[in-house]
Parts: structure tokens; C-alpha cells; sequence
């Protein structure tokens, strides 16, 4: 018996197993820790401050507006929160939805590319590499606007190569317009248009009219115009120069600024090639030296299934290589186009014994690190102990069981089958590190413990400065707060808190690392609390009447009052009322 002919069209059950498995697969160990940094307690505060405060339209990071990123990820943070009752669980969903989206896009355009068979390996291709893994378990943006620029992929392919779909064409610049509003680079995908429109007059593709172009260019403007033009209405006419400086930073320091002339993470221009694809793009990259070959061999014949998703794969790394700001993390949409142009070989490649020896080598070396550093570590070898002091982690434990494990694989698959026994060893690691990872890390990550100490030693309405402030201390904080001004100097910022201490001093306290002890050298210290460490850095908490012999200026920063004591504080609204007046540096 038949099936219908629109049944065809619907994934097999196999698809949805995989997708399940997957979701299980990623989502295993989620509400087991707190937001952790450089950016997920940022994000996780960008959220919180949503919710408390009411204030959507412009995120606020501890009371200041933040300009770094377009608002999607915080709201959708924020959404995930609200949802789920807990910001444990609700700040890891949107990665987790971002990367069972973009594996949905990537199975379903390689089947109807090349077939059932092969988008179940593709699945499998995408579930295993290391930095969609990574990512994944990650509450940074980058997981969410990949799957957006995957979701502007997928629209521009199926109408260039399964079309016409004129449909799927301005879904997918809808895509990329909320990928710009997510992260500010959802356009890639436009960057394959010369080259479709090469393979389209070799008569390879579909060719976009030139009408469909400008529409969907223009669907592409109108989704950024929904949010940038009510806020910079706003902001225009608003009376606070916070606001003002708001929009001039998003839109343009953090946009043409930020690319042609980034002021850190600056990289040399082989950054990604040598120090980001080998780790990035693992086990997939093992195959290159088969894959190249293939591509060769394809470009040859204009195979625009291959072509372009190879082009754009290699025209992403060119246009993140021009800036000389990069992060590895930014490469992270090539891994669905690396895949898509992988697909048609990867049944081959499981079929290369040279290949499955090369994953059996890397394994093996794996094995080799993982079990000598936890056997060294758990015999006090001295720089993995001081190592474990700093980070106050002792994974010895876990490490020497990552390292018999990878051997153990190795015994059971043989080098013959090398790259399925690395596969294997990748998936323990994500379960382990999602489990006891998270068990061991979560109290060396999060300051979730030393804030309650604080609020211990001083009482739950003492009020706690910290300047050059790090956000996770903000997130965990059980107290009200206040911080002076994100990109403020630091001396203006310490000025400041020395003023505002001076105001309360029986009422309000310091906290600070005790290697900036030369930032209060007028201080009293003998009267200075050891908090321990925390975030690998040593704690001072310090009371305001230790700081009466410093000179403090009201006038050198602005005041920040965190959204913890907005609700119910009519001293604290007062004060944020007045202080939001002030100018800024």
C-alpha cells in the first residue's frame, strides 16, 4: 500500500527519535546550576530585570541600560524564566530550543536534499561535534542566532535549490531580520548570494528575481524596524542622556565599530583556522583530508547542493577573519553549512579505515591526558594542586574516569572503528560534564554561597557597594546593591562608592577583591571581613565607617541601584530617581 503523496513529505519516526534523543541528550543536567560567567549571569540579570521592573523594550544590566546586544535572547530568556518558575532551568532553554531547532532545519533540508538515510546521519554529524555540544549546555546568545541564521539558510536553499519557493525565501529573510535582532550578524546567509546567483545563470539553482530580492531584503529591514525604530523614538525623545547614549551605542559602536575596530578579544587573522576549527569542528574535522578531495571533485561538476552551503561555510570564516575582534564562538553557525555540505559523503567516510584510525588516535590521546592529569592531580602533583587551589575544583576523580573510559572504548571498537569509539567517548564526556561537572564546578562558578554570607554577617537591609561589579555577584545577591556605572573608570567609580559609604556608614558595606587593596589604601583594613575565594579571586567585605578618611566625589560616577531593591523600596526608588539625573561620565 501507498502513502499519500503529502505523507512523503512528513519526517519518519526515525527523524522524531532522534530528535528526541537529542532533547533528552542536551537537556540532561539542566536546573542543577547556576547562571555562570563571563556572559550567563548577564544575560540571566538582563532577564530578572525584565521581570522585576517591567522595562522590556530596553535591557538593563544592575539598573544601567545594557547596549551590547538587541533584547531577543534577554526576552527570551526572561519568557523561559517566567515559564518555568526558576531562572536554573528557564536561562539554559532557550540554547536547548536554539539547537533542537537548527538540527530539525539541518535533517529536514538534508533529506530532502539527499534522502532519509543521509539527514539521520547528518543529525548525527551535527549532535556530535563538539561546539554545537558545548553551546548547546551554554546560555550565550550564539545558540539562539545560529538557529536563526540557520532558519535564513534553510529559506534561501529550498528556494534555490528545491524551489521555486517564494515562500521559504521570505521566511527566511524573516529569519535573518530576527537573527540581526539577536546578535547583529543573522544576515550571513546573504553572503551565498553571489554565488547562487553564478550557479543559478549555470542553470545549477533556481535564480532570485530580482523583485524577490528587494522584498526580502525589505522583510528583512521591517522585522529590525519593529524593534529599532520604537526605541530609537524613545530614546531620541527621552530626557535621560543614559537612554540617548544607549542608542548611539547599539547602533552603531556595537555594529560597524565593533567589527572594523574591536577593542578586545583582538586575534590574528589565522585565529579560527589554527586555534578554534581543530577543537571547534570535532570529530568532522578528522575528515577533512577526505572532504576536501570530495568538494574538489563536486565544484567540478557545480553541484550547487554541495557548493552552497561549502561557499558559505568558507565565506563566514573569511568575513569574522577580516575583524580583529574574534571569539571561537562566533564560528559556531559554520557547523550546520559544514554539515549540509558534508552529507552527501558521510556515508563514505564511516567507511574509510584511515579515518576510523586517526579518531581511534585522538581518543586515544585523549585517554592518555585525561587519565595521567587525574592520577598526578589525585598524588598532589604540585602544579595541578595549585591548579585546584585557584579554581577550588578537584576533578581528579572525574578526569581519571574520562580517561578509562576512552580506553575502554578503544578495547571495544578497535581502531577500526575509531571515529564511532571518539563519538561515544564525546557523549560520556557531555553526560558527565552536564552531572558531575555541574556538581563539582556550580560552587566554585557561582557566588551563590558567599553572597549568603554576606547577608549573614550584615543583616538582610544593609546595603552592599561594588565597584568594577561582576554580574554573577549582582544575580546571587540577597541584599539591596549598587554599582556605579559599567564602562565608568575605575578610580571615579571607587570615588564614588567612597561618598556614597560615607553617607550611611553604619548601614552600608564594601565588597571587593583583595588584590585591588590599592584602590583603598586610605581605608581602614584592620577592620576589613576575609571572605575567602570565590571566582578564583580572594573577598574582602568591608563596613562604610572604614572608610572615613577617604575622599569621596558624589559627582564622579553615577549611581546604579540593582532591581533587587526596586520592589517595595521607596528609599531605594527615591535614590535611583535622583541618580538617573545625574550626568554621566
Amino acid at each position: 500500500m501507498h502513502r499519500p503523496a503529502y505523507l512523503h513529505h512528513l519526517p519518519s519516526l526515525h527523524w522524531l527519535w532522534l530528535l528526541a534523543l537529542a532533547a533528552l541528550f542536551l537537556s540532561v543536567g539542566m536546573g542543577m546550576r547556576d547562571p555562570w560567567p563571563a556572559d550567563e549571569p548577564r544575560f540571566a540579570l538582563n532577564a530578572l530585570e525584565m521581570l522585576k521592573t517591567g522595562q522590556f523594550w530596553i535591557p538593563h544590566r544592575a539598573g544601567e541600560p545594557y547596549p551590547d546586544k538587541p533584547p531577543i535572547f534577554m526576552w527570551a530568556t526572561a519568557a523561559s524564566i517566567q515559564l518555568s518558575g526558576s531562572v536554573r532551568l528557564g536561562f539554559l532553554l532557550p540554547s536547548l530550543l536554539g539547537a533542537l531547532g537548527t538540527l530539525a532545519l539541518v535533517m529536514d533540508l538534508t533529506r530532502r536534499l539527499h534522502g532519509r538515510r543521509v539527514a539521520l546521519l547528518a543529525g548525527l554529524a551535527l549532535l556530535s561535534s563538539f561546539q554545537f555540544g558545548l553551546q548547546a549546555r551554554t546560555a550565550q546568545i550564539d545558540m539562539l542566532v545560529t538557529f536563526f541564521v540557520m532558519l535564513g539558510t534553510y529559506g534561501l536553499l529550498r528556494h534555490a535549490l528545491l524551489g521555486p519557493a517564494r515562500r521559504w525565501w521570505f521566511i527566511g529573510c524573516a529569519g535573518m531580520g530576527l537573527g540581526i535582532l539577536t546578535k547583529g550578524v543573522g544576515f550571513l546567509p546573504l553572503l551565498m548570494l553571489p554565488l547562487w546567483t553564478l550557479l543559478a545563470w549555470r542553470r545549477q539553482a533556481v535564480p532570485l528575481a530580482w523583485r524577490d530580492l528587494g522584498l526580502g531584503i525589505a522583510v528583512i529591514l521591517g522585522v529590525v524596524a519593529l524593534w529599532v525604530v520604537p526605541m530609537a523614538l524613545y530614546t531620541t525623545f527621552s530626557d535621560d542622556p543614559a537612554l540617548a547614549a544607549y542608542r548611539d551605542n547599539i547602533l552603531f559602536k556595537q555594529t560597524g565599530e565593533r567589527y572594523a575596530d574591536a577593542w578586545h578579544h583582538v586575534k590574528p587573522w589565522y585565529y579560527y583556522l589554527l586555534e578554534v576549527i581543530p577543537w571547534a569542528w570535532l570529530p568532522l574535522v578528522l575528515a577533512l583530508p577526505w572532504l576536501v578531495p570530495a568538494w574538489w571533485h563536486r565544484a567540478r561538476r557545480l553541484d550547487a547542493r554541495v557548493l552552497l552551503p561549502l561557499g558559505g561555510l568558507v565565506l563566514v570564516i573569511v568575513f569574522f577573519s577580516f575583524s580583529p575582534g574574534k571569539r571561537g564562538v562566533y564560528l559556531l553557525p559554520t557547523l550546520p553549512l559544514l554539515v549540509l555540505a558534508s552529507a552527501p559523503m558521510l556515508a563514505g567516510l564511516l567507511s574509510r579505515p584511515r579515518l576510523h584510525w586517526l579518531g581511534a588516535s585522538v581518543l586515544a590521546l585523549f585517554g592518555i591526558v585525561f587519565l595521567a592529569a587525574g592520577v598526578l592531580g589525585a598524588l598532589g602533583l604540585p602544579p595541578l594542586a595549585r591548579l585546584a587551589k585557584h579554581h577550588g575544583v578537584v576533578p581528579w576523580a572525574w578526569w581519571s574516569l574520562l580517561g578509562l573510559v576512552a580506553f575502554g572504548l578503544l578495547a571495544w571498537g578497535r581502531p577500526r572503528h575509531g571515529l564511532l569509539a571518539l563519538a561515544g567517548w564525546l557523549a560520556v564526556f557531555w553526560l558527565s560534564w552536564s552531572t558531575w561537572g555541574y556538581q563539582l564546578m556550580d560552587p566554585a562558578r557561582s557566588p551563590r554561597d558567599l553572597m549568603a554570607e554576606i547577608v549573614a554577617q550584615t543583616g538582610p537591609t544593609a546595603w552592599l557597594a561594588m565597584p568594577d561589579f561582576d554580574e554573577e555577584f549582582v544575580l546571587q545577591a540577597r541584599q539591596p546593591m549598587v554599582q556605579f556605572g559599567y564602562h565608568t573608570p575605575d578610580d571615579d567609580q571607587f570615588r564614588r562608592a567612597f561618598a556614597w559609604l560615607q553617607e550611611a556608614p553604619g548601614e552600608r558595606w564594601m565588597l571587593m577583591p583583595q588584590h585591588r587593596d590599592g584602590e583603598i589604601a586610605c581605608a581602614d583594613l584592620t577592620r576589613a571581613r576575609d571572605l575567602g575565594v570565590q571566582n578564583s579571586e580572594a573577598w574582602w567585605l568591608i563596613p562604610g565607617s572604614a572608610f572615613g578618611a577617604c575622599r569621596g566625589d558624589r559627582e564622579a560616577a553615577p549611581l546604579y541601584i540593582a532591581p533587587t531593591t526596586l520592589a517595595g523600596n521607596e528609599t531605594a526608588s527615591a535614590e535611583l530617581h535622583d541618580t538617573r539625573h545625574q550626568s554621566r561620565p
